[in-house]
């Protein structure tokens, strides 16, 4: 009987759980992470306003694992032995005849005073201090915005900024209070979402305008303090400062001798091996595989790679080369409460649609539809 073993319990070890059950009932899963939940980070966006709760974020997975007969590890992964087929934990070790992994990104907290901001993105407890922190206020300044690794182009988060941006915007206004709130949007590139393609930048531009919200572009971040944002071209007030920095690899990388890119992820070729390595695989934001600056770090993304991580981990145990990869393709819509921005883009060209309320209901009907299968 082979015996997989996937690491993380997001999107990319879910798509991968899922995946290999439909290719092989009898294969032996585990499945390691510290707790048998998701956390649907698309909906955060909604609980600043009360739009979203934890029980439309957080999913047990208990009859997930169960229907898919899975062995669920709680536990925090801290390195591997025998060439990967030994996963070792804080409660024990674990053996494989192949590995996933899809354990996510590590966000780069390394700017001085970054504890005086929020990352939206790190889940449920983020989100819902977002929203008390509003609550609390009676007015004042509000920053929010994002950067990058510098050396890993595509291990970044910028779309659910301009969502929180947005959103809380759409919030303030239907509380009667915009009023006396200063928005400012700030991030180190010039053209902001330009990893969306042209028509985004121009748009989301267009949006900040229309909305009032003030921007600050093209400055190298310095430094956060209680209530100001630092950067080489200035300051900015702020009471409230939400930012999301750039993504680098898991510390328990570091003891592992796995290959790396110069960012800190998982260097994989296009069928999602981990280079160098034998049947290890990586799916999703803990790795770095060849394609565009703009390949997006994003669930959609991650499902498309964990599928082709299972295809060729099966294949691979079953004596055959690797044939399967992933489609590059972004794919998103900017929600702001109560309309949305659709945005794709593939190898071929891009398309933006207007906002409207459409895409904000297709959005919450995909992440019902999405979840149904995981409660």
């Amino acid at each position: 009987m082979k015996k997989i073993t996937i690491i993380g319990s997001g999107f990319a070890g879910l798509t991968a759980v899922k995946t290999i059950r439909k290719k092989d009932k009898q294969c032996e899963i585990t499945l390691i992470s510290p707790k048998a939940e998701l956390v649907y980070m698309p909906s955060l966006i909604w609980v600043p306003s009360g739009a979203a709760s934890k029980k439309d974020i957080v999913v047990p997975l208990d009859n997930f694992f169960k229907r898919m007969n899975v062995n669920h590890v709680a536990s925090e992964v801290t390195g591997l032995e025998n060439s990967g087929r030994t996963v070792i934990t804080s409660i024990g070790s674990y053996e494989n005849d192949a590995l996933i992994i899809a354990s996510g990104g590590r966000f780069i907290k390394k700017l001085p005073g970054i504890e005086h901001s929020i990352t939206p993105c790190e889940g449920l407890s983020a989100a819902e201090k977002i929203r008390d922190r509003l609550k609390a206020m009676d007015g004042g300044n509000i920053a929010i915005g994002f950067s990058g690794n510098p050396k890993e182009p595509s291990a970044m988060r910028g779309g659910p900024m301009f969502e929180f941006l947005f959103g809380i915007d759409t919030q303030l206004r239907a509380e009667g209070r915009r009023d006396k709130f200063n928005l400012t949007f700030f991030t180190p590139a010039d053209k902001p979402g330009a990893r969306l393609g042209k028509k985004a930048v121009k748009g989301l531009l267009s949006e900040m305008t229309k909305r009032n919200i003030a921007t600050h572009l093209g400055n190298k971040m310095k430094k956060f303090e209680t209530n100001k944002v630092i950067t080489e071209g200035g300051e900015i007030d702020a009471d409230l400062i939400l930012f999301m920095p750039g993504m680098t690899g898991n510390t328990w990388f570091d003891n592992t001798d796995l290959a790396r890119s110069e960012g800190g992820l998982l260097k994989a070729n296009s069928f999602c091996e981990v280079e160098g390595a034998d049947k290890i695989f990586v799916a999703g934001d803990s790795g770095s595989f060849p394609g565009p600056e703009w390949m997006p770090k994003q669930a959609h993304m991650a499902d498309l790679q964990a599928e082709a991580a299972v295809k060729n981990a099966l294949d691979g145990l079953d004596g055959k080369p690797p044939i399967h990869t992933f489609k590059i393709e972004l794919v998103c819509i900017v929600d702001s409460n109560n309309k949305g921005i659709f945005v794709s883009r593939t190898m071929k060209g891009g398309m933006m649609l207007p906002n409207c309320r459409l895409m904000h209901w297709a959005k919450q009907i995909f992440g019902w539809w999405y979840l149904r299968g995981y409660r």
